[in-house]
C-alpha cells in the first residue's frame, strides 16, 4: 500500500482552535449579495447553479477539501478524513475518518455509514447531477464506524477530487436525508462551520454559526445571503453599507469603479468560465468542416477581451479552461483571419455566405458577448440570427438539439477529463440517453478521451488529453471565445482568514476563521 498520512496539527484537531473571547462570539452577521432571484436548491448533489454553490460550501464538508482560497488539486488537504491509503494499482482507497464530528440539528455523529450513504447517493442519477463522475466506483463500504474503503473498476484522474468538498464529494447525514425527504433540498444538514437556519423564497437564506464545528467555533455569528438579481439594486445595497460582500459584474468598468473606493477590495479570481461557441455538426451547412473552420477564423478573441476588459477577461488557450490538469496551454487554435474565412466558405460552395441560428439567453453578459461574435461573423459573410429567450428557456431548448450554435460559458472540476467528457464525448451528446452538454455532436476524440480516463500513467494520460484537444480543435467542434474571471468585492472590514485567490465553489469560502471587524 502506498500511504498518505497527515500529522495532527492544531488546525485539524478535534478541539477548538480559536482563542476568541466567548462574549464576542456569535454577535456578527456577514451579509452577502448574490446576483440571482432565488436559490434553486441546497442539496449539494443537485446544486448546479452559480447562486447555490457558495451556500453549500459553508454548510458541508468532504473527506478532503480544497484549501480555502485555492482551486488547486495539488494542495487538497484532510477534512472529514484524517488520513488515507492507496493501493499501488490505484484501485483501492481507504480513508480513516475524524472522530467526534457532529451533524447540524442534533442528527448525531458523522460515521462511515454516512460517508457510504453519501457517495452511493452521489453516484445515483436519480439523486445526483454528478452521477457520471462516479461511474468507476465499484464498491463503497464501511470497514468499521471510522473507516471507509472505495474500490474502483479502474484508476480515475484525481480520485481525491471526487471525495472533496465539491459537488458529489460532500458528506450528508443519512438520518437527515431519510427523515426530511424532499424537504432536504431546501433544509440541508451538514457538518460545516455554518448551519441552515431559514430560507425566504426570492429574498434570502440565513445560516447560523455551528458551535460544535470540529475546527472551532466560528468568529461570525451567522451569514445572511441576500438574493438581489438587479445589478443596480445590488450595487446600491453594497455602496450604502447593507452588504459586506457582493457578487460583482464581469465588467472591467465595474471592477475599476469599486476598486477606487478606499474601504473596498475587489477580488478577481479563478476558476474562470470558459466561453465556447459550440457548432452543431449534425446541422447543415455546419456538417462541412470547412464551414466550421471559416467560423473559427472569423472570430477574434482579442476583440472580445478588449470589449469586456483585460482585468476580468482572458483569451482562451484551448477548448478546456486554463489551469486545469491536462489543459494544453499551447493548443493549435485557428488564428483570426476574416479573409481566410471567406476563402473557406467559397471552397465549401458557399461564396455568398451562410446563415445560422442560435438560441440565446437574454442574460446581459452572455447576450452582449454573442452580439460581439455576431458582428465579427457578419464581416466574413456569416449571418448569425439570435433567437433570444429567458435563461431557463435557453437551457431547456439547447438540450433539445434545436440550435445550430450554442454559446455556453462554464467552469467545471479542474481536470481535463471532466470538460472533455461532458462537452466532447459522443456519449454526452444532447438528445441521447447519456446526454450532458455535448451540443456539437462531437466524436472526434472519443478514443483518446476514454483511454485517458483509465490510463494509470500520469504522463501518458496528459499526452492523451493533449491529443484529444488537438483533434477536437481540428474538427472545430467548438470555437473558444474567452475566459471570464469571477468578480467579487468586499468591505475591508471583512477578513476572510485566508488569501482569496480562487473560488472553486463560485464564491468566497466562509470559514470558522472569517471575521468582520
Amino acid at each position: 500500500m502506498r500511504r498518505f498520512l497527515f500529522a495532527a496539527v492544531a488546525l485539524l484537531s478535534g478541539g477548538p482552535i480559536l482563542t476568541q473571547d466567548a462574549s464576542a462570539q456569535g454577535t456578527k452577521t456577514l451579509t452577502i449579495g448574490m446576483a440571482a432571484a432565488d436559490v434553486s436548491q441546497l442539496d449539494p448533489f443537485r446544486a448546479t447553479s452559480t447562486q447555490d454553490k457558495p451556500v453549500v460550501s459553508w454548510i458541508f464538508n468532504g473527506l478532503v477539501r480544497f484549501k480555502p482560497g485555492s482551486t488547486s488539486l495539488e494542495t487538497l488537504e484532510p477534512d472529514l478524513a484524517e488520513s488515507w491509503t492507496r493501493s499501488e494499482d490505484g484501485r483501492t482507497w481507504t480513508f480513516a475518518l475524524r472522530k467526534g464530528v457532529k451533524f447540524h440539528g442534533g442528527y448525531g455523529e458523522m460515521t462511515a455509514d454516512d460517508v457510504v450513504f453519501s457517495l452511493k447517493r452521489a453516484a445515483d442519477p436519480k439523486t445526483s447531477s454528478f452521477s457520471t463522475d462516479y461511474a468507476a466506483f465499484e464498491t463503497i463500504e464501511a470497514v468499521d464506524p471510522y473507516t471507509v474503503r472505495i474500490a474502483l473498476k479502474h484508476p480515475v484522474p484525481s480520485l481525491l477530487g471526487l471525495v472533496a468538498n465539491y459537488h458529489g464529494g460532500n458528506v450528508l447525514s443519512r438520518k437527515a436525508v431519510e427523515a426530511l425527504g424532499n424537504d432536504f433540498r431546501l433544509k440541508p444538514i451538514g457538518t460545516g462551520p455554518f448551519a441552515f437556519a431559514e430560507y425566504k423564497p426570492n429574498e434570502s437564506v440565513r445560516l447560523t454559526a455551528n458551535p460544535d464545528y470540529f475546527r472551532g467555533t466560528p468568529k461570525l455569528g451567522g451569514i445572511l445571503y441576500r438574493l438581489i438579481p438587479a445589478d443596480a439594486a445590488r450595487d446600491l445595497a453594497f455602496t450604502s453599507g447593507e452588504l459586506d460582500i457582493v457578487y460583482g459584474r464581469q465588467d472591467q468598468r465595474w471592477a475599476e469603479r469599486f476598486g477606487r473606493e478606499s474601504d473596498v477590495s475587489v477580488d478577481i479570481v479563478r476558476p474562470a468560465e470558459l466561453s465556447l461557441l459550440h457548432l452543431n455538426i449534425s446541422h447543415k451547412p455546419l456538417d462541412d468542416v470547412r464551414v466550421r473552420r471559416a467560423i473559427a477564423h472569423a472570430v477574434s478573441q482579442g476583440q472580445i477581451v478588449q470589449f469586456k476588459g483585460a482585468s476580468v477577461t482572458e483569451p482562451a488557450v484551448s477548448i478546456i479552461p486554463k489551469g486545469y490538469l491536462g489543459t494544453d496551454d499551447k493548443a493549435p487554435l485557428p488564428a483570426y483571419d476574416p479573409a481566410k474565412a471567406k476563402a473557406l466558405l467559397a471552397e465549401a460552395g458557399q461564396p455568398n455566405g451562410i446563415t445560422i441560428t442560435a438560441i440565446q439567453t437574454s442574460l446581459p453578459t452572455m447576450l452582449t458577448a454573442m452580439q460581439i461574435v455576431q458582428g465579427q461573423l457578419k464581416k466574413a459573410g456569416i449571418e448569425l440570427k439570435l433567437d433570444v429567450v429567458d435563461h431557463q428557456t435557453f437551457h431547456a431548448q439547447i438540450r433539445k438539439d434545436l440550435s445550430d450554435a450554442v454559446y455556453y460559458a462554464a467552469a467545471r472540476f479542474p481536470v481535463a477529463d471532466t470538460y472533455l467528457t461532458q462537452f466532447f464525448d459522443s456519449a454526452s451528446t444532447v438528445g441521447t440517453p447519456g446526454a450532458v452538454t455535448n451540443f456539437s455532436h462531437c466524436s472526434a476524440a472519443d478514443a483518446e478521451i476514454r483511454k485517458a480516463r483509465t490510463e494509470p500513467d500520469p504522463e501518458k494520460q496528459k499526452a492523451l488529453w493533449k491529443e484529444a484537444q488537438a483533434k477536437i480543435i481540428a474538427q472545430v467542434c467548438a470555437v473558444p471565445l474567452s475566459e471570464g474571471l469571477q468578480v467579487w468585492a468586499h468591505r475591508k472590514t471583512v477578513d476572510y482568514g485566508y488569501d482569496f485567490k480562487g473560488a472553486i465553489h463560485l464564491g468566497p469560502v466562509i470559514t470558522e476563521a472569517t471575521d468582520k471587524k
